[in-house]
């Protein structure tokens, strides 16, 4: 029983998805059921967990990275964008009022 609920946590979003307590909850009922003992119920808790972690950082990377080519397609400008436009118009103004200087 535990392998199989190991299993079904462990796939796609809903592992990324799931809090603390909620996989305190079902390591609680585990534990109340006899499906397994409390130590088996800390590590089981501890395990899902972290994998619940790393699944929810792996989401939100997959998530930002398909946002990022998204916005790449429609043509949306970043604030990296601006930001580079920003400096290079600061250079060029920069550039200009010493030109500027040495004309006169």
């Amino acid at each position: 029983m535990l392998d199989l609920v190991k299993k079904v946590m462990l796939t796609g979003v809903g592992l990324a998805v799931m809090t603390k307590e909620k996989v305190e909850e079902l390591g609680r009922e585990l534990v109340k059921k006899g499906e397994i003992t409390e130590k088996e119920g800390k590590e089981f808790v501890k395990e899902l967990s972290k994998k619940s972690e790393e699944a929810r950082e792996d989401f939100e990377k997959k998530i930002e990275k398909n946002v990022k080519k998204i916005l790449v397609r429609l043509g949306v400008v970043t604030k990296k964008d601006i930001e580079k436009l920003v400096k290079r118009i600061a250079a060029l103004e920069k550039g200009r009022a010493t030109d500027g200087e040495k004309q006169e």
